[in-house]
């Protein structure tokens, strides 16, 4: 029978927390996250579409309501593809420029004398941390818990191809 070791305990509780990478569970925490975030968004425009469809901003010359429509659309669909995993790379786009106007019309409309005088607690700053994230999952991609990679997979053996071409990916 094998004694306790605190020592050798010790040692395989900092092996794991220290020399183990977990960048697909992170990566699908992080889809996961950022789907969340923009998809209550969504839902609250949704839930008040009637209230917000003649004060939201018209954006690319559309009408406040198309507009609305538009972003609630991109909030919605966007983020479920994004938690799946399903098309991520393609899917961020949409939000990315979303939060690039948004960004835009808060600084420009938002009565705010000078952009450097925005407080960190001020809403300039959410549309940043939202293209940090989508600039982070373009890079790295949707990782191993995603419905992407399942279909590179299921594409690479129908084609009798090894899926070390995947880990270049």
């Amino acid at each position: 029978m094998k004694r306790f070791s605190l020592s050798r305990f010790l040692k395989r509780v900092y092996f794991r927390a220290t020399g183990y990478s977990y960048t697909n569970l992170g990566r699908l925490f992080l889809r996961l996250f950022v789907g969340i975030m923009l998809m209550q968004f969504g839902v609250r425009q949704l839930a008040r579409f009637y209230e917000m469809r003649e004060i939201f901003p018209t954006v690319l010359g559309m009408s406040s309501e198309a507009s609305l429509i538009v972003m609630i659309c991109i909030e919605l669909i966007c983020s479920l593809f994004i938690m799946f995993g399903f098309l991520t790379r393609l899917m961020i786009l949409p939000p990315f420029i979303a939060m690039i106007l948004a960004e835009y019309h808060l600084l420009h409309n938002s009565g705010v004398e000078a952009p450097y005088l925005l407080d960190w607690q001020q809403q300039g700053y959410l549309p940043i941390m939202f293209l940090g994230i989508y600039f982070f999952i373009a890079l790295v991609g949707p990782g191993k818990i995603s419905v992407d990679y399942f279909l590179s997979l299921h594409i690479i053996h129908t084609e009798n191809k090894s899926e070390a071409e995947l880990e270049e990916v």
